[in-house]
């Protein structure tokens, strides 16, 4: 056995040809081809993080907690206490209606992924001879399944159906495009390069349909790695609904079902979702530049910038690189020389939070290895331990489509430093990819490069073959071309997702207000009374159809507002916006933004095309505040 060291990641297996020695070329046995020419960059690129590796000092390791080194229906048990749903078991087992609320919420695929992890935490109590009573699976579903076949609404199963018939169309079309492979024989009026993401049905449920069809199809794919399809986020009236516009509250019921989701969509597939706990994270220190976790960089950063949400140094690396203009022929391509980047290092530790360090002196070149550097000495990947693998799985998945949603719901689950830090990379990444007349840096050239450096851990961390490892990399790096081709897809939250909070809010509220009334009723009040108060609390003194729209911090506070067919939101910010004067007239497009606030939903950002009578009938309770965004 030999270790083989990339950044702080050690890894032990069994010893094969050295990384720079391309493994030899097999088209047929990579799921996605690539010509070999192109591979090209991906393997000159490990050899330069070899060398660049054999000049740093000694990093510390990360002890990961893997599946095969846990007990048996540990990591379910972790899964369900991710998810929320922890009091299905354990101590904290008992009355399970808690969990009524968010089960009636799940489609048929979702609350068949919670039943198998639920069932083997089950089986894995009752070994252990625990003395808890464990609530037979069966009932906890058997409920769920009675009060979804009564709701037509937006989750249940009735309305799952109607969803799926209201797509159909457009799901056989995507259907006949995606057997095995993306690319198949499009149909004459729909361009080749154009694909519509469906975020209104779940995307298992998707997975689901399209498998069925697939069943019926014998003829293979061609190869459509040529190409990426572009994908297209259709429009959608009620307004699309990004990562960062929601409040916390409801963001955390969006990550519970996004790892739901993500696990279903694995399951319908036949890929292992696999997580992963870091269980003792050795830092060389805590505090500094590199090898220091991403949430220790950002508190000592904001100590210097309040609201800081990227480490400073990350920042100033980027914007060092494009001070040298995107231009220059290679740019992350070729590497700086290792001796130089290692000096650099250690003058940036001392010298960059005193701001005395000379960033003048800092070659174009130099920087964008410092900025790969930083990315794969982390203590923990960018991509976080939890998910790296999962991250690694979508290469596992069938279909380009698949590949992106999987991405998304993985984004969403990132922890918010990994998420807005891989946002900034992949902007810069197409910033750089923009340029690429003058650079010769196309998309699959970035993604060649940067791939190892955010993958790599996993990647050669497995006892494989030369032929595993080109296909690993081949894999990688296309997950890599996916994440920078649809950055814009990857931070939308599925509407399906939305829809599934607002159904809990509005249970939630219901439960909310029966104890209300038992509680008035105790106190004597007039029930009656009090339900009519609560009827009209939202539309006193306005007519029928029309909003009134609060702005506390505008001079016009508030202003009634007609809703028509094709009122948006970014209508009614002009109207307010219009009428300011002097200093207030000053705010710019995009400082406010107009915020839709209670009944369904806690409080949710909304986009310029955002149309408002279709909003108003989706949530009619909720109050319009323009605002500016919280840090």
């Amino acid at each position: 056995t030999c270790s083989r060291r990339h950044g702080q990641y050690t890894m032990n297996q069994q010893c094969s040809t050295k990384v720079s020695e391309k493994p030899p070329f097999d088209r047929s046995s990579s799921q996605d081809s690539l010509d070999e020419e192109s591979m090209e960059d991906y393997w000159t690129e490990l050899e330069n993080i070899e060398k660049s590796s054999e000049n740093r000092q000694e990093q510390e390791v990360v002890v990961v907690k893997e599946p095969d080194a846990v007990l048996e229906g540990e990591l379910e048990e972790e899964w369900l206490k991710e998810a929320g749903l922890s009091n299905l078991f354990g101590e904290s087992a008992g009355d399970p209606q808690e969990s009524m609320v968010f089960l009636a919420t799940l489609t048929r695929t979702q609350a068949a992924a919670v039943q198998k992890r639920v069932e083997t935490v089950s089986q894995t109590f009752r070994k252990k001879n625990k003395q808890h009573q464990i609530p037979d699976v069966r009932d906890i579903f058997a409920q769920q399944r009675e009060s979804k076949d009564e709701a037509p609404d937006g989750t249940g199963l009735q309305s799952d159906r109607t969803n799926e018939n209201k797509y159909k169309g457009r799901d056989e079309q995507a259907s006949n495009l995606v057997i095995g492979e993306e690319k198949l024989f499009l149909p004459e009026d729909a361009p080749a390069s154009e694909t519509d993401i469906n975020l209104e049905v779940s995307f298992a449920e998707q997975a689901v349909g399209q498998k069925e069809s697939a069943k019926e199809k014998t003829q293979k794919s061609i190869d459509d790695n040529a190409q990426l399809p572009n994908f297209r986020l259709p429009k959608d009236k009620t307004g699309t609904t990004r990562i960062g516009d929601l409040a916390p509250q409801d963001m955390k019921k969006v990550c519970r079902l996004a790892l739901i989701e993500l696990t279903a969509l694995y399951d319908v597939l036949g890929v292992e979702l696999k997580q992963q706990k870091a269980v003792k994270i050795k830092m060389k220190a805590d505090s500094g530049l590199f090898g220091v976790p991403l949430t220790v960089l950002i508190e000592q950063d904001q100590r210097k910038v309040p609201g800081t949400r990227i480490p400073l140094i990350f920042q100033k690396l980027i914007s060092r690189i494009e001070e040298g203009g995107l231009g220059t022929e290679g740019l992350l391509r070729i590497p700086g020389a290792a001796v130089r980047i290692k000096n650099l290092c250690q003058e940036l530790e001392a010298k960059f939070y005193e701001g005395t360090f000379n960033w003048e002196s800092v070659k174009q070149h130099d920087a964008a290895s410092l900025l790969k550097l930083f990315i794969r000495e982390l203590p923990q990947p960018l991509l976080s331990v939890e998910y790296l693998k999962a991250f690694q799985a979508v290469q596992s998945l069938p279909t380009k489509k698949q590949q992106l949603q999987a991405l998304n719901l993985l984004v969403i689950l990132l922890p918010d430093v990994n998420r807005d830090t891989l946002k900034a990379l992949l902007e810069f990444l197409q910033r750089v990819i923009d340029n690429k007349e003058k650079n010769k840096m196309t998309v699959m050239n970035v993604a060649m490069v940067m791939a190892p450096n955010l993958f790599m851990c996993h990647a050669f961390g497995l006892k494989s073959s030369e032929q595993r490892e080109f296909v690993m990399a081949a894999g990688t790096a296309n997950t890599m071309h996916l994440l920078i081709k649809n950055q814009k897809l990857l931070w939308t939250i599925p509407k399906f997702i939305v829809n599934q909070v607002r159904k809990q809010n509005t249970e939630n509220h219901k439960k909310d207000k029966k104890a209300m009334k038992k509680l008035l009723k105790k106190m004597a009040y007039d029930r009656e009374k009090y339900e009519k108060q609560d009827k009209n609390a939202n539309d006193a003194d306005v007519p029928q159809g029309v909003i009134r729209v609060q702005a506390p911090h505008l001079s016009k506070v508030s202003m009634a507002i007609q809703l028509t067919e094709e009122l948006k939101a970014s209508d009614v910010l002009a109207r307010f916006l219009s009428q300011e004067s002097g200093v207030a007239q000053t705010l710019k497009k995009g400082e406010v933004f107009l915020y839709e606030v209670g009944g369904n939903i806690g409080e949710r950002c909304l986009d310029d095309d955002t149309y408002m009578k279709d909003l108003y009938q989706l949530n009619p309770n909720a109050e319009w505040v323009i605002k500016s965004k919280p840090l």
